[in-house]
């Protein structure tokens, strides 16, 4: 079972974490002890003790030393505990909740694509809320405009499937590269820092400046060794100190305002630097994803780790004591402005593309999603020519794959007319027909054993609700949408509509004349309709053109004086009604 890797993955997590943080424990000891004697040694050397100077030179080294294990220990650490948060993000798939994940789309939903609502594509418990795995803002406006009810080109459709087939293969290098992206904060907006740091905008660094920043410490270092040697007054170093100091604090504003993009995104790119190199040292079959590890592995890993460094550098001056020693010693601001101009001289044009390669991968990992958390899976085969949409075993996304009811489907340019009892599925099917084809058109698997489809433009009223502030009736609201599908069939274009308890907002005798116009006119060989209805006159409808109207119904029975439902879709007509059933089971009748 696919949950399996999963929890065997996090067997071996848990175990790694135990033993990374007894090491850093360990490392803390040890720093500790060699930092006390370091001190004793110190104080030794300066009551004379022999070789007590020696010691505490290699102590000093040895303490160095612990610190830098120390941190990779804490990187480590940090990683295993994001790789099991990585984890436990997939087994939500499994145990149902992932609809408790705090990035449900709900910023992408449009009060003109009223399919939004009605397929939950975006929203509470959604498409988009299982699938999604970006941590970037570019990456999740990237899968939200892959959840579309308008069908791309085939060819794009194409190009993300065979990029998220290999994915779902490789199930630990996604845990890998989500865990290293964790780092990045949820929502990581990078607009302002490409455009910040673009080499267009940048600010020259003047070429005297350059030369001074070398210059001036070196002739301070050999002041420092020529007054160690008796050659020198002490005076002069000293002056050098001082001159470096006041020349730092003349362009201290400048310096800050160049390295501004750098002062709070340290953490962030070293994740990006991360995440480069994992994905330029993995070897794809997939051309998409090998486009992108080539691009990273040429430039941008190695570019990210020097901007990497120099903003750890540039941070090191949040410490007081080392900002007034850095640069009075080194010119250190100065010395940091010199290289971010170089950097961005040398890389920063090729920011962007590198960042929208790690956008794009976080996409096809989304995309991967299903197929990587669902045992019946199978990715849509493109069909031409007029409307057609061929099922077997299809149930939704969003529900429970052991609770799911699957069924088969064959349609073609038609209309059915579909009926049955209150709560015996009609909704959730056409919903689960339409939602699987809104993944077909993002590249992502469905959930079936095989799909098949014409591309055809999505059309819902499923949810359709008032609008005061419009002075718009339910009623209305329904009509407007109908009129929607009407207009854009002129086009002849295919299309795909799914449209619930027609005309339930007015009374049966204008809902049924109301319905069987409507139905007429989306009655169409380039349109799939589906109308969902408790009237049952509109099984009687007559097809105005060759185009058949065929009647489809789900059923109830009962067991135990129980009502039960199989959720099963049947040819015909629906011959039950459980409407006062239900009213007894709630007491009113």
């Amino acid at each position: 079972m696919k949950q399996d890797f999963y929890v065997n993955l996090q067997t071996e997590k848990q175990h790694q974490l135990t033993a990374v943080e007894k090491q850093a424990t360990h490392y803390t000891v040890y720093r500790t002890i060699c930092f006390f004697a370091f001190v004793f040694a110190c104080a030794g050397a300066y009551d004379g003790l022999t070789g007590a100077d020696i010691l505490a030179v290699l102590l000093l080294f040895l303490f160095s030393w612990l610190v830098r294990q120390h941190n990779k220990s804490k990187r480590q650490l940090q990683l295993t505990q994001n790789t099991l948060a990585v984890i436990g993000e997939y087994h939500s798939r499994f145990n149902g909740k992932w609809q408790e994940a705090a990035d449900k789309g709900t910023d992408f939903l449009a009060k003109n694509r009223p399919q939004d609502i009605d397929l939950h594509i975006f929203g509470p418990a959604s498409l988009y809320q299982y699938l999604c795995c970006c941590r970037t803002a570019l990456g999740r406006h990237k899968l939200a405009k892959a959840l579309t009810v308008t069908p791309p080109q085939p060819a794009t459709i194409i190009q993300r499937q065979k990029a998220a087939a290999e994915l779902i293969e490789r199930q630990r290098l996604c845990v890998e590269l989500l865990a290293l992206s964790h780092r990045l904060p949820v929502g990581h907006d990078t607009t302002t820092l490409i455009t910040e740091i673009n080499s267009e905008h940048h600010q020259p660094i003047n070429y005297a400046l350059q030369r001074t920043t070398w210059i001036l410490p070196l002739l301070t270092f050999s002041a420092f060794l020529l007054a160690l040697m008796e050659l020198l007054d002490w005076q002069i170093p000293g002056l050098f100190v001082l001159l470096q100091f006041a020349i730092a604090m003349l362009f201290h504003r400048r310096n800050q305002t160049i390295l501004a993009p750098l002062m709070s995104i340290n953490q962030e790119l070293h994740a990006y630097q991360d995440l480069f190199i994992l994905m330029g040292e993995t070897n794809f079959t997939n051309k998409s994803l090998q486009n992108i590890a080539d691009s990273l592995s040429q430039d941008a890993a190695p570019a990210l780790q020097k901007l990497a460094r120099l903003a750890d550098h540039v941070n090191l001056c949040r410490n007081l004591f080392f900002f007034v020693l850095g640069n009075a010693l080194f010119l250190w601001d100065c010395h940091c402005a010199a290289r971010f101009g170089r950097w961005q001289d040398n890389a920063a044009q090729n920011l962007k593309n590198w960042l929208d390669c790690w956008a794009e991968m976080e996409l096809y990992i989304s995309l991967a999603m299903a197929g990587q958390t669902r045992e019946n899976y199978t990715f849509p085969k493109l069909l031409a020519g007029p409307p057609a949409l061929k099922t077997e075993g299809l149930t939704s996304l969003l529900l429970d794959e052991k609770k799911a009811i699957p069924n088969d489907s064959t349609m073609q340019a038609e209309t059915r007319i579909i009926t049955g009892s209150n709560m015996s599925g009609k909704t959730t099917y056409m919903r689960t027909l339409a939602s699987s084809l809104v993944l077909a058109y993002a590249g992502a698997p469905v959930c079936a054993k095989t799909f098949a489809c014409t591309p055809m433009h999505i059309f819902t009223s499923i949810q359709v609700h008032d609008d005061q502030s419009q002075g718009i009736s339910t009623f209305y609201a329904e009509l407007l949408r109908i009129k929607q599908m009407v207009d854009f069939s002129q086009k002849q274009q295919p299309m795909f509509i799914a449209i619930d308890e027609i005309f339930k907002g007015t009374n049966s005798a204008d809902r049924i004349i109301g319905a069987q116009e409507a139905i007429k006119r989306l009655t169409r060989p380039y349109a799939i309709t589906l109308v969902s209805t408790h009237d049952f006159e509109l099984c009687d409808l007559q097809s105005p053109n060759e185009i058949p109207v065929t009647n489809y119904h789900f059923a109830e029975y009962y067991e135990d004086n129980k009502i039960k439902f199989d959720y099963k879709i049947k040819n015909g007509r629906c011959q039950t009604t459980n409407a006062q059933y239900l009213l007894k089971m709630a007491g009113i009748l």
